[in-house]
Protein backbone atom coordinates (compact mmCIF):
# COMPACT_ATOMS: atom_id res chain seq x y z
CA UNK A 1 0.00 0.00 0.00
CA UNK A 2 1.24 3.37 -0.85
CA UNK A 3 1.25 6.97 0.96
CA UNK A 4 -2.54 7.22 2.65
CA UNK A 5 -3.86 4.09 1.24
CA UNK A 6 -3.40 5.15 -2.10
CA UNK A 7 -3.14 2.17 -5.03
CA UNK A 8 -3.52 4.48 -7.94
CA UNK A 9 -3.71 8.17 -8.72
CA UNK A 10 -4.97 9.80 -12.38
CA UNK A 11 -5.12 14.12 -12.47
CA UNK A 12 -6.88 15.40 -15.10
CA UNK A 13 -5.58 19.47 -15.19
CA UNK A 14 -8.30 22.13 -16.88
CA UNK A 15 -8.22 25.84 -16.70
CA UNK A 16 -8.14 26.83 -12.91
CA UNK A 17 -8.93 23.31 -11.65
CA UNK A 18 -7.40 19.69 -10.75
CA UNK A 19 -9.17 16.74 -10.86
CA UNK A 20 -7.56 13.84 -9.36
CA UNK A 21 -9.40 10.41 -9.12
CA UNK A 22 -7.76 8.12 -6.62
CA UNK A 23 -8.29 4.35 -6.13
CA UNK A 24 -7.95 3.98 -2.04
CA UNK A 25 -7.66 0.82 0.46
CA UNK A 26 -8.87 2.39 3.53
CA UNK A 27 -7.60 0.22 7.42
CA UNK A 28 -10.18 -2.68 7.16
CA UNK A 29 -9.26 -3.58 3.61
CA UNK A 30 -12.26 -1.61 1.41
CA UNK A 31 -11.59 -0.15 -1.92
CA UNK A 32 -12.95 3.08 -2.81
CA UNK A 33 -13.03 5.73 -5.28
CA UNK A 34 -11.71 9.39 -4.19
CA UNK A 35 -12.57 11.91 -6.85
CA UNK A 36 -11.40 15.30 -5.36
CA UNK A 37 -11.67 18.64 -7.39
CA UNK A 38 -9.41 21.38 -6.38
CA UNK A 39 -10.18 24.62 -7.52
CA UNK A 40 -7.35 27.96 -7.69
CA UNK A 41 -8.48 31.18 -6.11
CA UNK A 42 -6.90 34.10 -6.86
CA UNK A 43 -3.91 31.58 -7.74
CA UNK A 44 -3.28 31.23 -4.16
CA UNK A 45 -5.47 29.60 -2.01
CA UNK A 46 -6.94 26.36 -3.19
CA UNK A 47 -10.88 25.05 -2.53
CA UNK A 48 -10.37 21.56 -1.87
CA UNK A 49 -14.01 18.88 -2.38
CA UNK A 50 -13.95 15.00 -2.52
CA UNK A 51 -17.06 12.32 -3.62
CA UNK A 52 -16.04 8.69 -1.70
CA UNK A 53 -17.83 6.18 -3.90
CA UNK A 54 -17.13 2.60 -2.32
CA UNK A 55 -16.51 -0.58 -4.66
CA UNK A 56 -19.90 -2.14 -3.90
CA UNK A 57 -21.44 1.18 -5.36
CA UNK A 58 -19.10 2.07 -8.46
CA UNK A 59 -21.37 0.20 -10.65
CA UNK A 60 -24.40 2.20 -9.83
CA UNK A 61 -22.39 5.49 -9.53
CA UNK A 62 -21.55 4.63 -13.18
CA UNK A 63 -24.92 3.58 -14.51
CA UNK A 64 -25.84 7.37 -12.70
CA UNK A 65 -23.04 8.59 -14.43
CA UNK A 66 -23.82 7.63 -18.32
CA UNK A 67 -27.41 8.23 -18.08
CA UNK A 68 -26.57 12.32 -16.94
CA UNK A 69 -24.14 12.49 -19.63
CA UNK A 70 -26.78 10.67 -22.10
CA UNK A 71 -29.10 12.86 -21.18
CA UNK A 72 -25.79 15.80 -21.96
CA UNK A 73 -25.40 14.28 -24.92
CA UNK A 74 -28.99 14.31 -26.64
CA UNK A 75 -30.27 17.61 -25.35
CA UNK A 76 -26.86 19.72 -26.51
CA UNK A 77 -27.67 19.25 -29.95
CA UNK A 78 -31.51 20.45 -29.48
CA UNK A 79 -30.30 23.37 -27.42
CA UNK A 80 -27.67 24.48 -29.27
CA UNK A 81 -30.36 24.27 -32.69
CA UNK A 82 -32.68 26.77 -30.60
CA UNK A 83 -30.02 28.98 -29.65
CA UNK A 84 -29.34 29.18 -33.49
CA UNK A 85 -32.75 30.20 -34.28
CA UNK A 86 -33.53 32.44 -31.91
CA UNK A 87 -30.38 34.04 -33.01
CA UNK A 88 -31.32 33.83 -36.63
CA UNK A 89 -35.04 35.04 -35.34
CA UNK A 90 -33.60 38.05 -33.53
CA UNK A 91 -31.40 38.48 -36.11
CA UNK A 92 -34.50 39.31 -39.02
CA UNK A 93 -35.81 41.60 -36.91
CA UNK A 94 -33.45 43.55 -36.35
CA UNK A 95 -33.00 43.62 -40.19
CA UNK A 96 -36.71 44.87 -41.01
CA UNK A 97 -35.91 47.76 -39.08
CA UNK A 98 -34.23 51.03 -40.80
CA UNK A 99 -31.84 52.37 -38.45
CA UNK A 100 -30.57 55.00 -41.25
CA UNK A 101 -33.78 56.36 -41.06
CA UNK A 102 -33.84 59.98 -39.68
CA UNK A 103 -36.79 62.01 -37.93
CA UNK A 104 -37.68 65.34 -38.87
CA UNK A 105 -35.48 66.56 -36.40
CA UNK A 106 -32.25 65.42 -37.91
CA UNK A 107 -31.06 63.05 -34.73
CA UNK A 108 -30.58 59.56 -35.93
CA UNK A 109 -32.37 56.96 -33.57
CA UNK A 110 -30.61 54.15 -32.46
CA UNK A 111 -32.63 52.60 -29.66
CA UNK A 112 -30.03 54.70 -26.97
CA UNK A 113 -30.61 57.66 -24.71
CA UNK A 114 -29.55 60.57 -26.82
CA UNK A 115 -28.30 63.60 -24.35
CA UNK A 116 -28.29 67.15 -26.33
CA UNK A 117 -26.09 69.66 -25.04
CA UNK A 118 -27.48 72.86 -23.38
CA UNK A 119 -24.92 74.87 -25.37
CA UNK A 120 -25.72 73.40 -28.70
CA UNK A 121 -29.18 74.15 -28.11
CA UNK A 122 -29.12 77.73 -26.24
CA UNK A 123 -27.59 78.40 -29.82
Amino acid sequence: MAIRGELYTQQVVMNNRSYFFNVKENRTGDIFLQIVESKSKNGEVFERRDIVVFDDDIQKFLKGLESSLDFIGKTSKARSAARAAKKAEKKRIYAKKNDNERKPDGIKRTGKIHIVSKRKAEK
